[in-house]
């Protein structure tokens, strides 16, 4: 059979969105395309956004193609699952220019994966994929009566798919894609100098801090095998690869791939917690070539770390000590900081202050988006119903004036982003 795999072109113009707007390698797509290879299918992987290319191109590739089944991704990249934009505006386009003459279209991502006849609905596509999709989409070849993880207008299986971590195999990316992706995320040490790329040695968390939106997919904890990772690690830096991020929900402290990394000639940046670290594998995480860490801390009194969830032993003291020794060795650092009551706005400016004395960057705390399928939106509303990203998204623009740093306009409605 021939699967086109389909990254949609983003625009994110009057989105809640905050995170990075820049391309990243769709991993859940190059597994998948390894995958399908492997049980000799013939495979199209598009990147719309890296090519920049606008519906009607996408279409004619398609149609010179021919796809037996077309994907379509609902969230730009597998580093965006957690906190995608709300809206569906943009791959529901890409699936209404492209369904005319394409016989079966699929969908993945978190919206498919939290509310699944919902996005089935707005998509206007034949199914959607609830939880990870790379070892699904394969079995699509077959009958779909009895296909888990796979909603249709006609048949229903909500059981959430886990990707089995230890039998995926080292992604290999064409250089020519790799040579056109030269964003290096969550850098700022110096000018970029040559290709970036993204890849994860682990998917999950052991932890269900309440803003996480990971319930229903990339949840439980796995790592991937030491050898995949070098393998694909090593093709990468064969084509020119610089600097890697890794998109791990959480990178946790793992001496043999810190050992591992640091006989490489590559930078790398990673999200932390950094009540995980010490000072000891910190100086082994800086001589793997750690330039940028990205540490969530939340909040900066216990009271607001517990109403999070966030299981945290150590004091604000401790965290700042680690941060600021973090900084003598690493030359990016970043604090993550989340608006709650239980944080005095004065004590935070305060403490924002003396971490930049050191060279610490911390956020102006961000308001936070209860995402369907976090416990924080499970706590206020129960589980997620057909309208719940509306829900969220209307409580969001009436509960905040302000949003991030990043965000100069405020956010539209998800109704009038959908309905565009």
């Amino acid at each position: 059979m021939r699967f086109a795999l389909i990254n949609p072109n983003w625009s994110f113009e009057g989105s809640i969105y905050f995170g990075c707007r820049e391309p990243h390698l769709p991993l859940e797509f190059g597994y998948t395309k390894a995958l399908l290879q492997r049980e000799g299918h013939k495979v199209l992987l598009l990147d719309a956004q890296l090519g920049d290319l606008d519906e009607t191109g996408i279409a004619e590739i398609l149609k010179r193609f021919q796809p037996d089944v077309t994907v379509v991704t609902t969230a730009p990249s597998y580093l965006f699952w957690r906190c995608p934009p709300p809206e569906l505006a943009i791959p529901r386009r890409l699936i209404r220019a492209i369904h005319p003459f394409l016989e079966t279209i699929v969908a993945v991502g978190p919206h498919g994966s939290t509310t699944p006849s919902a996005a089935l609905a707005k998509l206007g596509a034949d199914a959607v994929v609830v939880g990870e999709c790379e070892e699904i989409i394969p079995r699509l070849a077959g009958a779909w009566n009895a296909l888990p993880s796979l909603v249709t207008q006609v048949a229903a299986d909500t059981r959430r798919h886990a990707s089995d971590m230890t039998s995926l195999p080292p992604l290999e990316w064409p250089e020519a894609m790799i040579a056109a992706h030269d964003h290096h995320h969550h850098r700022f040490d110096h000018p970029f100098n040559g290709p970036g790329a993204e890849m994860e040695a682990s998917r999950g968390c052991p932890y269900h801090c309440t803003f996480c939106a990971k319930d229903n997919f990339r949840d439980a904890y796995r790592r991937r095998p030491l050898d995949v990772i070098l393998a694909e690690l090593d093709g990468l830096i064969r084509h020119g690869v610089k600097y890697v991020y890794f998109i791990d929900e959480i990178f946790l402290p793992r001496p043999d791939l810190l050992q591992a990394l640091a006989s490489r000639r590559i930078r790398i940046g990673i999200q932390t917690r950094i009540d995980l670290w010490n000072r000891r594998m910190l100086d082994l995480l800086a001589d793997a070539g750690c330039v940028s860490i990205e540490a969530g801390v939340e909040s900066l009194t216990p009271e607001g770390r517990d109403s999070l969830d966030k299981k945290c032993r150590m004091s604000t003291g401790d965290l700042s000590d680690l941060l600021i020794y973090a900084k003598r060795r690493i030359a990016f650092v970043q604090a993550n900081l989340i608006k709650t009551e239980l944080d005095d706005p004065a004590a935070t400016r305060q403490w924002r202050s003396e971490m930049r004395s050191h060279g610490v960057w911390a956020n102006d705390p961000v308001p936070l988006f209860p995402y369907p399928g976090s416990p924080d939106y499970a706590r206020r509303w129960g589980l997620p119903d057909d309208r719940a990203w509306e829900r969220a998204h209307n409580y969001y623009l009436s509960q905040y004036s302000g949003f991030s740093e990043i965000q100069d306009e405020r956010p539209l409605p998800l109704e009038q982003l959908e309905s565009a």
